[in-house]
């Protein structure tokens, strides 16, 4: 068993890459940096590539490649935890840089859509265990997150239809996880109310201590990845 994740150097990511280590599970991590304590600690099962995500030119090249394919040789079963996105741009959209749109787009949905494709084609015959990291907001309208609801709502509907091709070997989901405490939400309550009106809920959510640790979400998110039950539905919740 061998696994892929995206953002693997911060908040929910990190947290998913130290649970799956600590597992004894390979992870290749793709991200713009490196997680130099992780790597430390675990020499021998991370590897990292640095690739921003961002930049579809740039992972269609990595893609065109065979590293991808020489890692996963010889797996019987391929992890790929589809969670690196932003939230930006955040606003009304005459505010919004279409420059950052693109760029989230191809964060939030080019890159989860072409990873996915790629590490089928290059598992044949294995198994494939596959998660977008959702969101609440995929499924319920934020004002100010249009681009962040509708990359999310994005992901659900990609993993329903591809659920839908019955690929032999392949489970997948679009796992929302919860609210959890990480730089994202930092960067959510750093925001102007005037950009994300829902603010103050965010603000809130911190001050009474109801957002989840990402440690917590990252071993429940596993659990739930290597488990029976995972793929019975495309679009789920992690708190259900």
């Amino acid at each position: 068993m061998k696994a892929i994740l995206t953002g693997h150097t911060r908040g929910l990511g990190a947290a998913l890459a130290h649970e799956l280590l600590s597992r004894g599970i390979p992870v290749l991590g793709l991200a713009r940096g490196d997680a130099a304590t992780l790597q430390s600690s675990f020499p021998a099962l991370l590897t990292q590539v640095k690739l921003d995500l961002s930049d579809g030119a740039a992972l269609s090249a990595w893609l065109s490649g065979d590293a991808l394919r020489d890692y996963l040789a010889g797996c019987a079963t391929s992890l790929l935890l589809n969670n690196a996105g932003t939230v930006q741009p955040m606003g009304a959209l005459a505010g919004q840089d279409p420059d950052a749109i693109a760029r989230a787009i191809a964060l939030n949905v080019a890159a989860p859509l072409m990873l996915t494709a790629a590490v089928v084609r290059a598992s044949p015959g294995a198994q494939q265990r596959i998660v977008h990291v959702s969101s609440g907001a995929g499924r319920s309208a934020y004002p100010g997150w249009s681009v962040y609801c509708a990359t999310k709502a994005a992901l659900d509907q990609h993993a329903s239809a591809a659920a839908l091709d019955a690929t032999p070997g392949l489970r997948i989901c679009s796992l929302a996880p919860g609210v959890i405490d990480t730089p994202m939400q930092a960067e959510i309550r750093a925001t102007s109310a005037s950009q994300f009106p829902l603010r103050e809920r965010f603000v809130e959510l911190k001050r009474s201590g109801a957002l989840r640790t990402p440690a917590a979400c990252a071993a429940q998110l596993i659990d739930y990845l290597l488990g029976a039950d995972f793929g019975k539905r495309p679009v789920h919740d992690l708190r259900n």
